[in-house]
């Protein structure tokens, strides 16, 4: 067992071939491999996600992330240099003045004062009023659309907020292998649609909770055949969660803080499935980090609406969840910290070492995991 200040960033590097980082999602949501890991004894299963099911029992409780994703990644134009800019939506600041939290990039081209275009919709011009970041901004859009119509309009404009290791070089191979699978449909509609799970709901995210991709109406169903229970709770993912922790002392990390809404009817279902001795799964990293934030000494929870900037890592002794459903992680990421203290650091490296060789996919688009006693 390692102490807190034992754990080092480095004791969670391996080697990840950049062929298994799925680049496209799955034909179909629930398509994909599983990986289990019995976190007491360190056996491992592979399985596909659509035998979830076989796992859980009457009275068991999914705890899913109801986040909905907006298409924040959109490119636009410099007046006067024409130079290309990457802006990505954070969040919106003012609705009546049309004032949002943005990052650009490159960054050292944008200055205040400066006006941007996008070519989709000439009518639409951000100015930018102020530097907050290295790479952040504040933009205020310059339209005719009146106030209702201008957040659509502008998410016209956005492509899916795909991580950055989703690089997609636009060779023949790559884009063969999508039209075996997507056939004739654009790669932005496939993002719009997959990069987002089927009961997203109250939007705010910029990344999506990748763990809730894999379910699908049909696995949703059978779960709840099986007696089986599901409850929604609300983290608006950042994208802090792919910041790149750069400290080796994991205790000196800071996490980038996110919104949580946890409603009456959530916390009541855990802490009944708690009280009735089922088991708890948390489907995805912000919905654990959620729930350990909230709970209170004897693990139960209690309605929360605020912000979190929890960091997880290991050892950590869990209050609230007993299953943890994910997707598998990048190297050194704060996600696979969190995996690790649950499953067990050594039991969770050797999961992944297992998963490397077995050729699973990993990162948003990839394949899951599911860790249980």
């Amino acid at each position: 067992m390692y102490k807190s200040n034992d754990m080092k960033l480095s004791q969670f590097k391996f080697k990840l071939p950049e062929e298994q980082i799925a680049q496209f999602p799955t034909a179909y949501r629930d398509d994909s491999r599983l990986l289990v890991l019995h976190r007491k004894t360190g056996e491992i299963e592979h399985k596909m996600v659509t035998e979830l099911v076989n796992y859980f029992e009457e009275g068991d409780l999914f705890v899913f992330n109801d986040t909905k994703v907006f298409p924040a990644r959109l490119w636009a134009h410099k007046e006067k240099t024409n130079a290309l800019i990457e802006v990505f939506l954070m969040r919106e600041l003012n609705h009546k003045a049309r004032y949002w939290d943005v990052q650009v990039d490159p960054a050292r081209k944008i200055r205040i004062g400066n006006k941007l275009t996008f070519d989709d919709d000439p009518s639409i011009v951000a100015e930018v009023i102020d530097n907050t970041t290295s790479r952040g901004r504040t933009f205020r859009f310059l339209t005719d659309y009146d106030n209702e119509e201008f957040v659509p309009r502008l998410y016209a404009l956005g492509s899916a907020p795909l991580p950055k290791y989703i690089r997609r070089p636009m060779s023949a191979e790559t884009f063969k292998q999508y039209e075996e699978v997507f056939h004739d449909q654009p790669i932005r509609e496939t993002d719009i649609e997959r990069y987002q799970t089927i009961f997203a709901d109250k939007i705010g995210a910029v990344a999506a909770p990748a763990a809730g991709l894999h379910f699908s109406k049909q696995l949703l169903k059978r779960l709840e055949i099986r007696g089986v229970d599901s409850t929604f709770m609300t983290s608006h993912v950042s994208l802090g969660v792919f910041k790149e922790i750069d400290v080796e002392d994991l205790t000196k990390n800071k996490m980038e803080s996110e919104q949580i809404i946890l409603p009456q009817a959530m916390t009541d279902a855990v802490n009944k499935t708690r009280e009735n001795m089922h088991r708890v799964c948390a489907v995805g990293t912000e919905v654990m980090r959620a729930m350990e934030h909230v709970a209170g000494t004897n693990g139960l929870l209690k309605p929360y609406d605020g912000w979190t900037n929890k960091f997880i890592y290991p050892p950590y002794s869990f209050s609230v969840a007993n299953s943890f459903f994910v997707n598998l992680y990048m190297p050194m990421s704060s996600q696979l910290l969190m995996v690790a203290a649950f499953g067990g650091y050594e039991e969770t490296m050797a999961a992944y070492e297992e998963a490397v060789k077995e050729g699973y996919r990993f990162g948003d688009y990839g394949d899951a995991m599911l860790i249980v006693d």
